[in-house]
């Protein structure tokens, strides 16, 4: 029996591979109740956690969700949020000043709340939104200071659009799991300014994203993907991990049970019950997935260069199960989605 552990090749570690923060901005304006941040851009998945005080999230078209100290809610876009001392305040829009990113570069904006009379009740003296993230610290419901961490993620390619489409439009984690750690290292990085600040914010943003999906995926009485449940299997979560890391080798069912140690029909089977498709059902989405990607970041790689890169060597096989998968040739489909 053939058995080995590939680390680093699952499935949720691809998936959320091009999901990175990059050049997050925490501010430190102080912000007087009522108070409101409204976050425009709509990024694809803004994390929002709280280290002390309190607040809502308010997501457009949903209904409020409490955001208490060490608690997270990651919001997935286009919808746009509103982060409050109070549910019923207002953000009003206001002029987005130099520190405002544009939602291509990763940034999230946000607007500061006014009064019904039009006064401005932001009050900072620093009040900076930035790309990929900003932390705001504001006098929250509890009557004490309220600091929240946002962390906006681009995601580009159609292999991170997977992991959206497995998430809900609002997910949330109660404080004492795993995140706290991280958390805690936040906190501490957020207080100083030590050379080398950036890169480690936007690591532990990273961190505390991976985090947060994990508790979330394992919760009591979810419903994760299936991808995610079959990881756990010892025979499926192996064939898995192997698929992931070598997506372009010759696969046949055969040959993917001897590598996993069991028997062809034990293989197809579990990998049905569990996954929901055959393996090489699977392996074809996931290479096509693959090759979309390629599509657009190798823009003077040929179809045929793209296709043997993911295992056919027939050009016009991997077209035709291209145009099968994704309802479009690849040649199409390259001209979408580089036109300006």
């Amino acid at each position: 029996m053939y058995s080995s552990k590939l680390t680093g090749v699952d499935a949720f570690s691809d998936l959320i591979r091009g999901v990175r923060a990059h050049g997050s901005l925490f501010g430190s304006s102080t912000l007087s109740p009522p108070w409101a941040l409204h976050f425009v851009d709509g990024a694809p998945l803004t994390l929002c956690t709280v280290l002390t005080g309190a607040g809502w999230i308010v997501p457009e078209h949903r209904p409020p969700e409490p955001l208490r100290a060490r608690e997270t809610i990651v919001v997935r876009g286009p919808g746009t949020f509103t982060f409050v001392d109070e549910v019923g305040t207002r953000a009003e829009p206001i002029a987005c000043g130099e520190h405002c990113a544009t939602p291509e570069q990763g940034g999230t904006r946000h607007r500061r709340g006014w009064h019904d009379d039009g006064v401005d009740v932001g009050n900072g003296d620093d009040d900076r939104g930035g790309a990929d993230g900003g932390g705001v610290a504001g006098e929250g419901a509890g009557g004490g200071a309220t600091t929240l961490i946002v962390g906006a993620y681009p995601v580009r390619g159609e292999i991170s659009r997977r992991l959206l489409d497995a998430l809900p439009v609002v997910l949330r984690v109660d404080a004492g799991g795993t995140a706290d750690p991280v958390l805690d290292h936040l906190a501490a990085e957020v207080a100083v300014d030590t050379p080398g600040q950036q890169v480690v914010l936007d690591r532990l943003l990273d961190w505390m994203l991976v985090c947060t999906l994990r508790e979330w995926f394992d919760r009591p009485g979810g419903e994760p993907p299936a991808w995610w449940a079959a990881q756990r299997d010892p025979v499926v979560g192996h064939a898995l991990r192997l698929l992931h890391a070598e997506p372009a080798a010759p696969w046949t069912v055969a040959a993917l049970a001897e590598r996993t140690g069991v028997s062809r029909s034990t293989l197809a089977k579990r990998f049905v019950d569990l996954v929901g498709e055959p393996p090489l059902t699977y392996l074809t989405r996931w290479r096509m997935t693959l090759a979309a990607d390629l599509l657009v970041e190798r823009e003077a790689a040929t179809v045929a260069d793209i296709a043997r890169t993911v295992g056919y060597s027939d050009p016009f096989g991997f077209s035709a199960a291209f145009k099968r998968v994704r309802g479009i040739n690849p040649s199409d489909f390259r001209r979408t989605a580089t036109a300006p």
